[in-house]
């Protein structure tokens, strides 16, 4: 299949600028490349839904490779006439060209950090025996292939630090393969583990072997979209062939259940826990590896809450929970005791949400939230507060890993406009120190992060971060980027990135709001934004936007949206119910068929949030909202890039294949419908630096155009807005 016209560059630049709140419904203003439709209609309960681009559910046919082949000359021959582009890329080439480092650990006697010395494609893991002594490079994954598209997906070291078991995902697969390295010597042992998926490693206290958790091995031809049931959980000892792996634990009577297996700092118990898709619920079962063959018991079985473990002394368990306290507490039970009678609370409900917690030196370390940001104090384990470690602003904190034996601790601090920063906690003194303090060519100084509220549609009040150069002028003309998530207890925390800031230097606005569905004030948060709630979500963020539009940051025309995952499934159904509010949209990698999106891959793990339309309440819900079906012939659209990647399976490409499809079908108005289609990748995780460069140029590029953005002379000499002519 090839586009059927000579693309007419003229007509692409003349259409930039289109916007749904000026545009009127008339003749398309591209031909764009044929999607045929076939007569497939299904019954939901009753209602009868056609589903015409089927056959895009299948990335191996003929049709579906000429039509991504067709789609991709369309838009890079779209993309590749934006005056800014290049201009872009270029800038956002030396913002990225910077040092960063990973949070370091400690194990076996050695400290181990990733690195990147700025344009590499992959961080690298380094090792050394001081923390400020001279490095040795470990595992270098540049060198795991020739484009920077395999990726490391997981590491651990073993206790007596001589090994490290690694996982690597290529092409942003989520299938994972686990190897085996002997530090000292820097070479792979015979290890290696195939068909791991959703899984860490976790080692038995002398070494010899670990804990993870696989599938059985898919059809090669279909594993990127086959349903992923049936985890179970082996014992793998160092030196054997995966066939001599020894199955732990599996439940054929329960194919949704996953399983991951931790084994205690003291080495004494295995701690198996049971999840169940993405419900917030888990189960918890343990089995006392110091007795030969001793069974896997239940602990917490009854599916009531959700438990993490932390940390045990002796047979006394500690683990963070939900249960009784929306917003999480630290419970204390004994395994000889079990009955709820004799469970203890260390730390009540705060009016913070309790993000982890881990212990150090006898410590009980924990981090929360505060209004989306980071809060962490430290407890004596009985629960008295000893301090809040002071942090440098508003931002996230994360890392605080060790074990109780252990007097420090690493964390990094990172905010919107603060590159992520290590630290080094002394837990004794309480004192941070700068271990490692990235140098970024912009200067912080010239940017503001405000947080506020805005009510929603039902009287909600939802916090959102708004971040900006300083002096902005509040006369709803600067361009907007409306970014948000929304759904699996996920919370969208302040963090630095170099895209948002090339964008911020053009004088864009970076608006982050925190929606329902997300973690950001516990279960009740979460769930109010779930199944036949829903809603809410999309409600809370035509809600930031409409506050912004409000108080003159920005106006419909300049106004965009976007996400990824569950954010591309935001952006898709708030653009088709508001379509006159946004003047582009950028869904990523999204959930658009929500009638079919537990048939794929992991989708079913999905329904906790969004139920299923196998059930008729849920059905109806799922119907009223879902992007794919809700796109209506004769609608003026935002101006769209659709993206997605071909080795997605988290969220099938099929997905984005049938809304792009559909919304060009449907299109009246001249605004662009395009889907940037990437090869070699994935979801998003192990991205290659030179494929998000590449990916933000034209995420960027695309909305310069479509909002109108007057960028030159906006930024420093030395920055993209000096590069760039006014677009028109």
């Amino acid at each position: 299949m090839h586009i059927k016209h000579a693309l007419a560059l003229g007509a692409i630049v003349a259409s930039g600028g289109t916007f749904a709140a000026q545009c009127s419904p008339g003749a398309p203003a591209f031909v764009y490349p044929i999607s045929k439709r076939v007569a497939q209609t299904d019954d939901y309960h009753g209602v009868k839904v056609a589903d015409p681009y089927r056959w895009l559910e299948d990335g191996n046919s003929d049709d579906t490779k000429a039509w991504i082949a067709a789609q991709s000359k369309f838009t890079q021959d779209f993309l590749g006439q934006i005056p800014a582009r290049d201009a872009i890329r270029k800038r956002l080439t030396t913002l990225w060209n910077y040092e960063r480092f990973g949070v370091p650990f400690k194990e076996g006697g050695r400290y181990f950090y990733s690195r990147n010395d700025g344009l590499q494609n992959q961080a690298v893991l380094y090792t050394a025996q001081y923390l400020n002594g001279t490095p040795r490079v470990l595992l270098d994954p540049n060198t795991l292939s020739t484009d920077g598209t395999v990726a490391l997906a997981g590491t651990k070291v073993s206790p007596n630090g001589k090994y490290l078991a690694y996982g690597t995902a290529a092409s942003g697969s989520d299938w994972n393969e686990w190897r085996v390295r002997d530090i000292d010597t820097g070479k792979d042992t015979t290890d290696h583990l195939q068909w791991v998926k959703f899984s860490d490693a976790s080692w038995l206290r002398d070494s010899s072997g670990f804990f993870y958790s696989r599938y059985d091995a898919p059809q090669e031809s279909t594993k990127l979209a086959d349903v992923n049931y049936f985890q179970k959980l082996y014992f793998h000892k160092i030196g054997t062939p995966q066939q001599d792996d020894v199955l732990i634990y599996d439940r054929p009577d329960h194919k949704e259940w996953g399983f991951g297996g931790q084994v205690t700092d003291d080495g004494r118990y295995l701690i198996i826990n049971i999840s169940q898709g993405t419900e917030r619920k888990n189960r918890v079962y343990y089995k006392d590896l110091s007795v030969k063959n001793a069974p896997v018991l239940a602990l917490l079985d009854d599916f009531d809450a959700s438990y993490a473990f932390i940390d045990n002394d002796g047979s006394l368990f500690l683990f963070r929970t939900d249960r009784n306290a929306a917003k999480g507490s630290i419970i204390a039970l004994d395994i000889r005791q079990q009955t709820q009678a004799h469970w203890r609370t260390i730390v009540p409900e705060a009016l913070e949400t309790l993000q982890s917690a881990n212990v150090i030196d006898h410590k009980l370390v924990i981090d929360y939230l505060k209004d989306a940001r980071s809060q962490v104090k430290v407890f004596a384990l009985n629960g008295k507060l000893l301090r809040e470690i002071a942090l440098p602003g508003i931002g996230s904190a994360s890392g605080f890993g060790g074990k109780r034996s252990d007097k420090e601790t690493f964390y990094s601090f990172t905010g919107y406009t603060t590159p992520s920063t290590i630290y080094r906690y002394d837990v004794r003194s309480g004192r941070s120190s700068i271990v490692r303090q990235p140098k970024v060519d912009f200067d912080p100084n010239g940017f503001e992060t405000r947080q506020v509220f805005f009510t929603s549609k039902d009287g909600t009040k939802v916090p959102m971060f708004v971040v900006s150069k300083k002096g902005i002028q509040l006369d709803g003309s600067n361009p907007t980027y409306l970014y948000g998530y929304g759904g699996f207890n996920i919370s969208l925390t302040p963090g630095f990135s170099v895209a948002n800031l090339a964008w911020m230097e053009m004088g864009g606005v970076y608006a982050v709001p925190n929606l329902r569905g997300g973690g950001e004030y516990g279960k009740a948060w979460h769930e109010a934004g779930t199944k036949l709630h829903k809603q809410n979500v999309f409600d809370d963020f035509i809600g930031a936007a409409e506050w912004l539009i409000a108080n003159k940051y920005t106006s419909p025309q300049k106004l965009a949206i976007g996400g990824g995952s569950n954010g591309g499934l935001l952006v898709g159904a708030t653009m088709v119910q508001r379509p006159d509010l946004f003047a582009a949209a950028i869904p990523a990698v999204g959930v658009m068929d929500m009638l079919r999106f537990h048939k794929f891959t992991i989708g079913w793990g999905w329904t906790p949030d969004y139920g299923s339309s196998d059930n008729a309440d849920e059905f109806k819900a799922l119907y009223a909202y879902s992007p794919l079906h809700n796109l209506k012939p004769g609608i003026c659209y935002p101006a769209t890039m659709v993206t997605t990647a071909d080795h997605d399976d988290r969220v099938v490409p099929a997905h984005s294949f049938k809304f792009a499809a559909t919304e060009q079908a449907a299109q009246a108005g001249p605004a662009p419908v395009l889907i940037r289609i990437d090869i070699k990748a994935g979801h998003g995780a192990g991205k290659p630096t030179s494929k998000q460069i590449e990916e933000v140029a034209d995420r960027w590029g695309f909305l310069t155009k479509e909002l109108n953005m007057s960028v030159a002379g906006t930024v420093d000499a030395s920055a993209v807005g000096k590069l760039i002519p006014a677009v028109n």
